[in-house]
């Protein structure tokens, strides 16, 4: 009746039981709060059940931030192991607990919180830039951000009930086919990314089309900012990317389920298909993350150093570049397959190309910055902080795009410190970057200085102190994955001091959660309604902090780049309509959130083989489907008087 499940699925290991009794105790608390202030009500009907593109921002950047510490907490595991794991010493992880955790890592840190990292901030800013009430389609919205967190929750689950993959973070067969994983570690690695690329997918097409067919009047492509820009690159790679995951994932499930052998070398099977089609997703989506980072810096540099964005054209035909050039080079990954010398030097030259574009835009932002009056401000600080790890980590892609330079460091840990260059350096820090740079427009009240400027400096140190040496662990031949070396290495000093760099991060990442808290404590000390707190130069700055429900109450008309900053310069009053009408809304409406319960029925019981809740979680979501076909009412009308009693609201806090 259970299928694979049993009592048996209950991990033993200490480590596992007291990660799982700490997120129980945290998960009852938060129950035990939820009952206490009687909120269960008010939290249905006001988040739940959102499709304010505000909200389903705010509730991405809690995810984001959670999985941040759960896969943090990954990294402080396989780092004080390694620093331990020496000579007659094997540490504290058995080698299997050791391989979940870095498998476990990998996945989360990319999917679980950067992808909804990244949704939060364009949730939070694109309909603000761009003129527009909301996306084009907020049910759609919330449905995709309830599909990510069934995912994350998936992913979760496995830490106390069965296992998760054992394979990496990209599951190569045959390591990731049922002879070698028998387990349910893959299957849980297959449905949760299963279930959040379709979130994503279907994100990426609501955003396009917000995007092309929801800006203001009067705001052409080429006056759209430049984060609106890149976050439209983003997430045509989205469109374009996600369905070769999905249907790379189904193949490699098929093969588990159905024994088809796509990835195997019985009855034709290849498994470097499996390479090439993971990798042919896999590169883009290291630019569907960097790109509204790029963007993100754009709009900080121009404010804090009070000019106009240098070569705001050429950006736009950087990103653009960027975003083509992303789909040929997914081989450089694998140079060590043996294409043979043409393949490899058509692809090695093609990443060398894809370089250039991005090297124009540093040097933009420097140009922006030359002879501009620089404000060192929390935002700020990330950005030149930016600036010199990302470089850094771009020189060292560079070297690796030579084939015979790579054939020699690709599977030592000098990679894996070039790719948290470009992923800590470069998104990590744009959207921390970001989320500082827009908090007191989303939520109406400013962080702490003081906190952010003391977290920046522990990441940027930590993060030095904590990669650097895994370049020069590469160079002595250390390699990727073990969990276990000999003292005669002279890897361990280096080791120790990559887990007290670890350290000085998780001081930086308990810095930014109490920043967090403490300016929620305080917010009414800190309250910022103005909605200019930044001398911001784009649209949604044009409106108070936080903005209203409906985002604008009337529809701007721009017609100039930095329309905000334009407004200001001539000082033109925004707010001389007083002639309100009724504004069309879209009901928040529980159908997205009860559908991704039901597909995550179908997942969980997939992974465990229990057929008959596979198909009831099936027929619950048709008929979750059915409902919502026929339902009728999923907006209404909110009367201009209402509209004008909230503006006069907002403009007396002024």
């Amino acid at each position: 009746m259970f299928g694979k499940l049993s009592l048996n699925a209950i991990p033993t290991e200490p480590i596992i039981l007291g990660a799982t009794g700490f997120m129980g105790l945290a998960v009852l608390i938060i129950l035990g709060a939820l009952f206490y202030f009687k909120k269960w009500g008010w939290l249905w009907r006001e988040w739940l059940t959102s499709v304010d593109a505000k909200k389903i921002g705010i509730m991405y950047l809690i995810l984001a931030l959670v999985m941040l510490m759960r896969g943090f907490s990954d990294a402080v595991l396989m780092r004080s192991h390694l620093m331990l794991s020496v000579g007659n010493n094997h540490g504290f992880l058995p080698p299997f607990h050791y391989d979940q955790v870095f498998t476990a890592h990998g996945v989360i840190m990319i999917f679980f919180m950067a992808m909804p990292f990244m949704f939060a901030l364009l949730n939070l800013v694109v309909p603000l830039q761009i003129g527009a009430r909301d996306v084009a389609y907020p049910f759609l919205n919330s449905f995709s951000f309830w599909l990510t967190a069934a995912g994350a929750v998936l992913v979760n689950i496995s830490l106390f009930l069965g296992e998760f993959a054992k394979t990496g973070w990209l599951a190569y067969p045959p390591l990731s086919e049922l002879p070698f994983s028998p387990g349910v570690g893959v299957d849980y690695y297959i449905w949760s990314l299963q279930i959040s690329g379709l979130g994503t997918l279907l994100a990426g097409i609501n955003f396009i089309v917000t995007i092309l067919k929801m800006r203001c009047p009067g705001m052409t492509l080429m006056r759209m900012p430049v984060f609106t820009w890149t976050a439209l690159f983003s997430m045509i790679l989205v469109v374009i990317a996600f369905p070769v995951l999905t249907v790379t994932l189904a193949m490699l499930g098929l093969d588990r389920y159905l024994d088809m052998h796509f990835f195997s070398t019985d009855f034709g099977g290849n498994q470097m298909m499996y390479v090439n089609m993971i990798w042919a997703w896999g590169h883009p989506e290291v630019y569907i993350l960097i790109l509204p980072a790029f963007g993100i810096f754009s709009e900080v540099v121009a404010t804090f150093c009070k000019k106009a964005l240098f070569g705001y054209t050429t950006m736009i035909w950087a990103s653009g570049a960027i975003t083509l050039l992303s789909f040929v080079v997914w081989l450089h990954h694998f140079f060590t397959m043996g294409a043979g010398a043409d393949v490899n030097a058509f692809f090695g030259i093609t990443t060398m190309i894809i370089s250039i574009p991005t090297g124009v835009k540093i040097f933009n932002w420097l140009f922006t910055m030359y002879r501009g009056r620089i404000t060192f401000s929390v935002p700020m600080l990330w950005t030149m902080g930016f600036f010199y790890t990302f470089v850094i980590g771009g020189v060292t892609g560079v070297l690796m795009s030579v084939p015979g330079a790579d054939f020699e460091l690709h599977n030592s840990l000098f990679l894996i410190a070039h790719f948290h260059n470009t992923i800590i350096g470069g998104v990590v820090f744009g959207y921390l970057a970001g989320i500082t740079y827009w908090f007191p427009k989303v939520f109406g009240f400013k962080l702490n200085p003081k906190l952010g400027k003391a977290s920046f400096w522990c990441w940027l140190i930590g993060f030095y102190v904590a990669f650097m040496p895994l370049y020069i662990l590469g160079f002595m031949g250390m390699t990727r994955r073990l969990n276990h070396y000999d003292a005669s290495t002279g890897w361990h000093p280096f080791l120790v001091v990559a887990a007290i760099g670890t350290l000085i991060i998780g001081i930086g990442i308990l810095i930014l959660v109490v920043d967090l808290v403490t300016s929620f404590i305080n917010r009414n000390q800190n309250l910022d309604v103005t909605g200019d707190p930044w001398d911001g130069r784009t649209l949604e700055w044009s409106i108070p902090s936080p903005p209203p429900f409906y985002n604008f109450a009337h529809i701007p008309h721009v017609d100039t780049l930095d329309a905000f900053w334009h407004s200001k310069q001539n000082k033109i009053n925004q707010n001389t309509n007083t002639h309100y009408e009724d504004i069309h809304m879209p009901k928040n409406t529980g159908v997205g959130f009860v559908l991704a319960g039901f597909i995550f029925i179908i997942g969980f019981a997939m992974i465990w083989h229990i057929w008959w809740l596979a198909i009831a979680g099936g027929v619950g979501t048709i008929a979750t489907v059915i409902f919502r076909a026929f339902d009728y009412h999923t907006d209404y009308y909110l009367d201009a008087s209402e509209v004008e009693k909230h503006e006069s609201k907002y403009l007396n806090r002024k």
